[in-house]
């Protein structure tokens, strides 16, 4: 039986994935931890814990208490806040993933660690369309340095150490359950908070920028399916590429518009318009569908709709 432990459930990626491994898991099998108290549905459907994964002789500790299996390591600085403190999230990211690395190495019974990487880890001079599983890498933020850093921390220990650590380059992540965090593609999350709630959002980003993005659930299902795919199947050592869907501020505003007709947006863009222009805008992830059959199920118009109905539903419940 597996006892999985996610770190960082309270933030968005967490707190639906969380829920979703106890559905396949059971409800105590799966630890929910964050360095703040996790949601409510969290707390009451599962075990759950304040833990800090800075804390490397509490981390161990609790992973063998518990009798961990599995760790999702999602806790991080994202790219927005990162740049505001950039040491401090070089510190953040890069010694909680190399704590979990070495809990890894030395703890039996963990076999399997996920976690996450991010468009983030390309820059200026990547190519931009279509960008490839392997190509340049030469991020131009601290928080790509860091993904690319941990990138290849991951295949390191994969392969000097016969461990079986995954990874996904997310895109922009887009869900309705937990508000935006500090990162570049936020924009996505924000603005259909604002149009429910004022009928107007200012961006950050150029009406015309294109990025990669991924409705959360799909994002949950592509980690999962990476995660149980058989380690025979993982070609790729260091972080697999997925695209989801790409499209531009303009062209999602157009979308909420067909929904709220006196909707407006407005353009201010700020310091995270040279990070979003120093990323791909289209992701080819033809690897993740030959390993692990990846598949991305919503697409900008079915986004748009979950989207707009799930912040109206939530609205209505504060």
């Amino acid at each position: 039986m597996e006892n999985i432990l996610v770190i960082g459930a309270a933030g968005q990626i967490g707190s639906e994935l969380t829920i979703a491994l106890r559905k396949i898991y059971g409800n105590e099998h799966v630890f929910a931890t964050d360095i703040k108290d996790v949601p409510q549905d969290i707390k009451d459907t599962g075990p759950s814990a304040i833990l800090d994964v800075m804390d490397d002789k509490r981390l161990i500790h609790f992973v063998i208490r518990h009798k961990i299996t599995q760790i999702y390591h999602l806790a991080a600085v994202l790219s927005g806040n990162a740049e505001k403190l950039p040491l401090q999230a070089w510190h953040i990211n890069m010694q909680s993933l190399l704590n979990i690395l070495d809990l890894t190495k030395v703890v039996e019974d963990v076999h399997r660690v996920f976690w996450p990487s991010s468009i983030a880890v390309f820059g200026p001079t990547t190519p931009k369309q279509n960008t490839p599983q392997l190509t340049i890498t030469e991020p131009s933020t601290v928080y790509g340095i860091s993904k690319l850093a941990g990138e290849r921390w991951c295949e390191y220990f994969n392969t000097r150490y016969n461990l079986d650590i995954r990874s996904i380059r997310y895109p922009g992540l887009i869900s309705y359950k937990t508000e935006a965090g500090g990162g570049t593609t936020d924009y996505a999350v924000e603005i259909f908070y604002d149009a429910v709630r004022k009928k107007q959002y200012e961006c950050f980003l150029k009406e015309d920028t294109a990025l990669p993005m991924m409705f959360m659930q799909d994002a949950v299902e592509a980690t999962i399916k990476l995660m149980q795919a058989p380690k025979e199947n993982i070609s790729v050592k260091s972080s697999y590429n997925v695209g989801g869907i790409s499209f531009t501020p303009k062209q999602i505003a157009d979308e909420i518009k067909k929904h709220i007709s006196d909707f407006e947006i407005f353009y201010k863009p700020d310091f995270r318009q040279p990070i979003a222009d120093s990323w791909p805008q289209s992701i080819d992830d033809s690897v993740a569908q030959k390993d692990w059959g990846l598949e991305t199920k919503f697409d900008i118009k079915e986004l748009t709709q979950v989207m707009l109905n799930g912040v109206r539903e939530k609205f209505k419940k504060q």
